[in-house]
């Protein structure tokens, strides 16, 4: 099956090229002006529009289980909804409980993720420590393409890891040329204030970011790129959200410490106002950790991504109906974290980034595209244009719109963090792994058609 691409330009990273794109099988094949199609090629008319890298989103959570409730996007429900909003890999997260093997717990993900219509590929979380934990991320980055480990510092009680597990785990990671990752707030800071706000009364979604203020989020960032520092191991930092969390990453690259950023799509364009709401169903479906933030730091995370201090972008991808978020009704703690976004990420990024002028075009794919295929070692396989690369591509129009809404979007949950929103500049077309899976609103998933995308390890220093 052969699909040529006529008349677009190609937006990579480092340029822009009038070029049409011919994909044979998962790959393209051919580059150039005038690109002859063969006998039985489909043909898509890019005139006027850019033919982009698939978007990569590095941090979504499809049928997790989470706070007494599962998910309501499974793997293909969720990246059938990425593949509409021109998103062709999604990393997902493999979450063991505490004690849990780690392999035990891939092993069900990997299951779980069959259906998956889209590409993807696992982050695994360190939960707990002992040698069996040492042994497993041998096993998983040597036999299993795992090359990133992700550790919460938040949820005491649940999945926090404490500094012993962090050192282990980030000096393990370093020996097996993996990079950690991590999600940063003070776990023990956000119980106690939780603690505080329940005795006073506070009992609302209103008390969620009162609960986890930039301190707590700069403090955990500042701890654990202090522990990578000592150990000269790289760090990632997820959903940075705040200024402070935004300066650490800063000092720290200033001084020549590898340390990368990720920002959420609705940190960039939600403000914390959504919690004051006297719906408090409305303001339930915003809770998520970090929380949306003020204004301020919404223009912080702009200037780390056009400055080079934030370096990907992602949704954090975590869908609850309202029923679900309601098991918090009467306690704010109790409600399931998490917000969507993998069908809307691209769209946002280039409406609020490229159209206000923050971004270029080759940045929106540097920051949607492929700096989280070369932080992850998944390029040029992926985040590129170009012969040999996977035929991951998007068509993108700059003058098209549309309003997003939950009655309208593919992802289920029933809920959308941008309901309302008109964004200009949308994808036309979709193509994953050479075939054509979204055509001007006609999404054609197919559970089942993604695979699993192995990351080879950085330069392993020891035997895994």
């Amino acid at each position: 099956m052969h699909i040529l691409i006529r008349g677009g330009t190609v937006v990579n990273a480092d340029r822009a090229f009038r070029a049409d794109v011919l994909c044979e099988a998962d790959r393209i094949v051919a580059i150039g002006p005038d690109v002859i199609a063969p006998p039985g090629a489909q043909v898509i008319d890019a005139g006027g529009q850019y033919v982009m890298p698939g978007g990569i989103d590095t941090h979504t959570h499809m049928q997790l289980p989470f706070m007494g409730t599962v998910t309501a996007d499974d793997f293909f429900t969720g990246t059938a909804a990425g593949l509409a909003g021109g998103t062709t890999t999604i990393m997902d997260f493999v979450i063991p409980d505490p004690k849990q093997s780690l392999m035990e717990a891939y092993h069900t993900w990997r299951g779980w993720a069959k259906k998956a219509a889209g590409d993807y590929t696992f982050h695994v979380a360190v939960t707990w420590w002992d040698d069996s934990v040492h042994a497993d991320m041998g096993t998983l980055v040597r036999d299993h393409g795992v090359n990133s480990f992700k550790h919460f510092m938040a949820y005491k009680n649940a999945i926090m890891a404490d500094d012993e597990t962090l050192v282990k785990s980030f000096r393990r990671a370093l020996e097996l040329g993996a990079i950690p990752t991590v999600h940063a707030e003070n776990g023990e800071l956000v119980f106690q204030l939780q603690k505080e706000l329940l005795a006073r009364g506070i009992t609302g979604p209103e008390a969620h970011p009162m609960s986890r203020p930039p301190e707590v989020e700069a403090e955990a960032a500042n701890r654990a790129i202090a522990i990578a520092n000592v150990l000269g191991t790289p760090v990632y930092i997820v959903h940075v959200s705040c200024a402070e969390a935004l300066d650490a990453i800063t000092r720290a690259r200033a001084r020549g410490q590898r340390v990368y950023g990720e920002a959420l799509a609705g940190h960039l364009v939600i403000d914390d106002s959504v919690y004051q709401s006297e719906d408090k169903e409305y303001a339930r479906g915003f809770v998520m950790s970090p929380p949306f933030r003020s204004k301020h730091h919404q223009a912080a995370l702009w200037q780390g991504l056009q400055g080079g201090n934030l370096h990907t972008t992602a949704t954090d991808h975590c869908t609850f109906c309202a029923e679900q978020k309601a098991a918090g009704a009467a306690d704010f703690t109790r409600i399931p974290n998490g917000c969507g976004g993998v069908e809307d990420r691209m769209a946002f990024v280039w409406d609020a980034g490229v159209n206000t002028g923050r971004l270029t075009p080759s940045e929106f794919v540097k920051v949607t595209s492929t700096n989280a295929a070369q932080i992850f070692n998944m390029y040029p396989r992926k985040g590129v244009v170009a012969v040999g690369a996977d035929a991951d591509l998007v068509v993108w129009d700059p003058a098209a719109s549309r309003t997003i809404s939950a009655k309208t979007q593919f992802a289920k949950g029933g809920f959308n963090v941008f309901e309302g929103r008109t964004v200009k500049g949308i994808n036309t077309h979709t193509i994953a792994a050479g075939r054509l899976v979204f055509a001007n609103g006609d999404l054609r998933a197919v559970e089942g058609a993604g695979r699993h995308i192995d990351r080879p390890a950085f330069r392993p220093t020891v035997a895994a």
